[in-house]
């Protein structure tokens, strides 16, 4: 047989021909221009309500204007790994900051935010290691996990349901005190947009000798009265073992880190594959975190506001009727559970000149199709008030709403 022949039968590949047939695809979407809250698509705007921009720092003139001063004094690359000569002083400089900034002894940067979860989750695991992770965490973990088996062999792994610690206390009881144990788990889940329940995931950390990993790559900027996190948000500083952070949402920019203590973090330097042997964050990139870090410690009020809308459009899609599920952060999800309603309803609401982000299965269970909605600290009350009526109407006309 051959080996191209399962890409032409797949099931997949053929919905998304029929979507294209039918104009409801949405993915994809190749947007002319971006400016603060606003796309455009084929010269038509549209205001943005499914970006990660949270702070809306990518358009921050301070945050550009640093970009551009990197590109200058270092070109557009690192040109290698920063194993070798990859590596330049906005590096440390950046990792040294990150690190105060979470009250950790060390960072390490990676050149993006799947590739930090891949590189410090695979280089921690062994062979025989267990790993209890939520059920709801990013695919990035869950990659992690499998590159470490591909590498070293079989891990123990231990799906908990979805921000339940009794499932995980139940798993954790079921393996030996001595064995060796991570639990990992993202501080606001990306499709669910609700925050983990760290103090009780801390005190069964400590109750069986497990070590704690923190995906906040939603939750930095975002959560927090300083914007630092699931930690601030819980008044737990320090309560975590291992931080981990993308720089592609709040910061505005491309790539990850993580921060800890500094014999863990080194040995992730220098035992991850996809750290070693991967190119280095351009430069721009590292320049466009450091201005923005800098941003969100000099203005708390960026992530004030922030979470002010959060609570304005989760009160307001609420009282539509919308079912929003546990979120409790700017990520807000419309939970529509018909993938073919899903498609229609997406389609009505970006002919109302709102873009939205549409979500089916696998990245979520097939009864709970949903379009996921995000807000940026930029949107204006009038903006906001322009997206809950196009979702509204829309809602009304697919009978997602009465």
């Amino acid at each position: 047989m051959d080996i191209f022949t399962k890409c032409l039968k797949d099931k997949t590949l053929k919905e998304v021909k029929k979507a294209r047939l039918l104009g409801y695809y949405p993915y994809f979407i190749p947007f002319d221009k971006l400016d603060g809250s606003r796309v455009w698509l084929k010269n038509r705007p549209l205001l943005m309500a499914g970006s990660n921009n949270y702070l809306g720092l990518s358009f921050d003139p301070r945050v550009k204007e640093a970009a551009l001063k990197a590109l200058e004094n270092y070109g557009t690359s690192c040109s290698g790994s920063r194993f070798l000569n990859g590596t330049i002083a906005l590096h440390e400089e950046l990792e040294k900051k990150l690190a105060k900034f979470l009250g950790r002894k060390k960072a390490l940067c990676f050149s993006t935010g799947y590739q930090t979860n891949l590189g410090a989750i695979s280089a921690l695991l062994a062979s025989g290691d267990h790993i209890f992770t939520d059920r709801y965490n990013h695919a990035s973990i869950m990659d992690g996990i499998f590159l470490a088996e591909g590498l070293k062999g079989k891990i123990h792994v231990h799906r908990y349901r979805h921000n339940d610690p009794l499932s995980l206390e139940k798993a954790l009881a079921s393996v030996p005190l001595k064995e060796p144990k991570l639990i990992v788990t993202d501080g606001v889940f990306s499709m669910e947009g609700d925050i983990v329940k760290l103090p009780q995931l801390r005190e069964l950390a400590q109750k069986y000798k497990a070590r704690l990993y923190l995906d906040e790559a939603h939750a930095l900027g975002v959560i927090g009265k300083t914007g630092r996190g699931t930690e601030e948000h819980w008044n737990l500083p320090g309560s975590c073992d291992i931080i981990m952070c993308t720089f592609s949402k709040s910061f505005g920019s491309l790539g990850g880190f993580i921060a800890g203590d500094v014999d863990i973090v080194d040995f992730i330097k220098h035992s991850s594959r996809p750290l070693i042997f991967s190119a280095s964050i351009p430069p721009a990139n590292l320049a466009a975190v450091n201005a923005a870090l800098d941003i969100i410690i000099a203005e708390p009020q960026r992530v004030k506001r922030l979470q002010e809308i959060a609570r304005f459009m989760l009160k307001s899609l609420k009282e539509a009727g919308f079912e929003v599920g546990t979120a409790e952060s700017p990520i807000v999800p419309i939970i529509t559970g018909n993938r073919d309603l899903t498609l229609k309803f997406w389609h009505t609401v970006l002919a109302k000149g709102v873009y939205t982000n549409v979500v089916l299965p696998p990245a979520v269970p097939p009864d709970r199709c949903l379009i996921r909605t995000s807000y940026m600290a930029i949107h204006t009350d009038e903006e906001l008030k322009t997206i809950v009526k196009a979702l509204v109407e829309a809602g009304k006309k697919h009978k997602i709403l009465k």
